[in-house]
């Protein structure tokens, strides 16, 4: 039996927002967003989304003036996501 794929990571744009933040130790919202190439509504949703589920945490503060969002990963975010890489793995496999 395939194990069961988390229903949070199994969204595109979600699942690219953790692939960066994996990778970094932090990212903010403008640079998630050329990365994605998602729109600033949308990615704000998503993030939220991972925010709620507790596998990010959002920091809202300012460079200079400007307002800046800044996105890190939680252990337990690391922890999904490195489990969903390991379930894709398994589906994968299973057609060898």
């Amino acid at each position: 039996m395939f194990p069961k794929l988390d229903p949070i990571l199994h969204s595109e744009l979600r699942l690219a927002v953790m692939s960066i933040l994996a990778g970094a130790d932090s990212a903010d919202f403008s640079y998630i967003r050329k990365q994605t190439g998602a729109t600033a509504g949308n990615l704000s949703v998503q993030i939220d989304k991972l925010s709620a589920a507790g596998y990010i945490t959002v920091e809202k503060g300012f460079k200079g003036k400007m307002p800046c969002t800044t996105c890190q990963i939680t252990p337990e975010g690391q922890n999904a996501f490195k489990n969903y890489v390991d379930a894709l793995k398994e589906y994968l496999s299973a057609g060898k």
